[in-house]
């Protein structure tokens, strides 16, 4: 990784990717941003969806069925990310450093890792989905259909691995509206299917299960084909590039394993609190699968909200990468910076969207009487600091695209295991004695405690790395003009 402060930087021969380098700040996270963000959320707009089709559909033990499934989906979308956003950002740093050659070998190199992840998920599915359900917390009563569920994602994997994985080279290769549009021909492609197989013809949730993988399938076609037949593009997928070589496969997968710890962590998170759910949810009078769902809900919905904010920080990481290859450090610092101050401007725009109609949001996934009224108050205490989301996910997500894996990792396990696990253990018995609410109201309140707690240490990493970033910017200042003092002062003797 690039660690130096001086020194040439051979810069890529493409106009198009040049102007990463050169190009306003502020218009380059504005390009390749929205539609990152747009993609995002269609994506997360599917999910919200799909629980609509399956909850008008087939009741709330449908969208109970997606909540238990909802770990395994993590840990699969962890294994396109360990490949794909960790290639793409050692992609986008080679692109900076000007080695075509070598992010060539990276994008086969991630490519072979997709494959391979798929073929063991495929594996996965069938031989291991026993205990994968009994983990998940799967009751008596939900154990068959999820199970079909589970098996389908899991057996049309690959399609969700290539089209994800490789979806992240396409902003590195200055194609963000490519992005978005394979993208959005994928997602729009799930909610056709969803409609046609769940609502139309009453498959339930294995027709919302085959309606993913296909549409995961329309949306990987053009991604794969652009890389292997447009003669245009910056970098193409070669066979003889799917060679494996290991050093760069373990380059990948360290700069991957911050996006892997994040799924991952977020799996383990879930697990646990179905786990709670069913054991909470028995002693309230919604009951386990009232719990199941309403929690479902309420996790949709702050997917679907946290999803642009991850779409923002997709859209920077090439930016970031691409400037910190060329040590731009004055460019790495605006960017940073702006795509920290966006992400509170959203994060405080969806937060106000969802208080001040949560009824009628709740209300589309066909929830209705107590359950709907324990539904909207979750929501509102699971999204009370969503603002301080946006910091805490770009702030993790710039050490990635810098090529610093250990604080990236770090910073997103705070959220997702360090702070949150440990106020799952102890809220539910703490609480109700302080304040009266039930076990399950505090489950929820762990959310929001572990996004301030989580918010406060990035706080810290990201403050420690503006002050870096200002050294290397002015130790390069200095450096460039001492070699312009001693150019003009070479003129001068030429000229005497």
């Amino acid at each position: 990784m690039p660690q130096g402060i001086t020194g040439s930087i051979a810069m890529p021969n493409g106009a198009r990717e040049n102007r990463m380098g050169t190009r306003t700040p502020g218009k380059l996270l504005l390009e390749f941003s929205v539609p990152a963000i747009i993609a995002m959320v269609f994506n997360a707009l599917y999910n919200v969806i799909d629980s609509v089709f399956l909850g008008q559909a087939v009741g709330y033990t449908g969208i109970a069925v997606t909540t238990l499934a909802m770990p395994i989906m993590i840990i699969l979308m962890g294994f396109s990310s360990i490949a794909g956003q960790g290639g793409n950002a050692l992609a986008a740093i080679q692109l900076g450093e000007g080695k075509k050659a070598q992010v060539e070998r990276t994008l086969g190199n991630s490519t072979l890792l997709l494959i391979v992840l798929a073929l063991l998920v495929l594996v996965g599915g069938q031989v291991l989905i026993a205990p994968m359900l009994a983990l998940v917390g799967t009751t008596q009563e939900l154990y068959e259909p999820t199970k079909a569920f589970v098996q389908i994602i899991c057996t049309g994997f690959i399609f969700q691995s290539l089209g994800m994985g490789l979806n992240n080279f396409l902003r590195t290769a200055s194609q963000p509206n490519r992005a978005l549009y394979t993208n959005l021909l994928g997602t729009l492609s799930c909610i056709a299917f969803n409609f046609l197989f769940v609502m139309y013809l009453g498959m339930g949730v294995r027709g919302s299960a085959y309606a993913t993988v296909l549409g995961q399938f329309v949306g990987m076609l053009p991604v794969v084909w652009y890389f292997c037949t447009n003669e245009k593009a910056p970098f193409r997928l070669h066979l003889r590039c799917l060679k494996p070589d290991l050093r760069l496969l373990g380059q990948i997968l360290t700069l991957g394993l911050a996006s892997f710890v994040m799924e991952v962590a977020s799996s383990i998170v879930a697990i646990v609190l179905n786990q709670l759910l069913v054991t909470y949810g028995a002693q309230s009078p919604i009951g386990s699968d009232g719990a199941l769902s309403a929690i479902g809900v309420v996790q949709k919905v702050g997917m679907f909200a946290a999803m642009a904010l991850i779409g923002l920080s997709i859209g920077a990481q090439p930016l970031i990468g691409y400037n910190y290859g060329a040590q731009h450090w004055h460019r790495v610092i605006r960017i940073f910076g702006l795509a920290l101050l966006w992400a509170v401007i959203i994060g405080f725009l969806f937060w106000m969207l969802i208080h001040l109609i949560p009824t009628q949001i709740v209300s589309l996934f066909g929830v209705e009487g107590d359950l709907s009224s324990y539904t909207v108050t979750a929501l509102k205490i699971y999204t009370s600091v969503f603002p301080v989301v946006g910091f805490q996910i770009v702030g993790s997500s710039y050490f990635q695209s810098s090529g610093q894996p250990i604080k990236s990792a770090t910073l997103s396990l705070t959220r997702q295991v360090i702070f949150l696990l440990p106020y799952y253990a102890i809220l539910p018995w703490l609480l109700p004695s302080l304040l009266g609410m039930t076990s399950l109201d505090a489950i929820v309140v762990a959310t929001p405690a572990a996004d301030v707690s989580a918010f406060a240490v990035t706080g810290i990493f990201v403050a420690l790395e503006f002050r870096r970033l200002k050294r290397l910017r002015a130790v390069q200042t200095i450096a460039t003009d001492a070699r312009e003092d001693v150019s003009v002062g070479g003129e001068c003797l030429e000229r005497s």
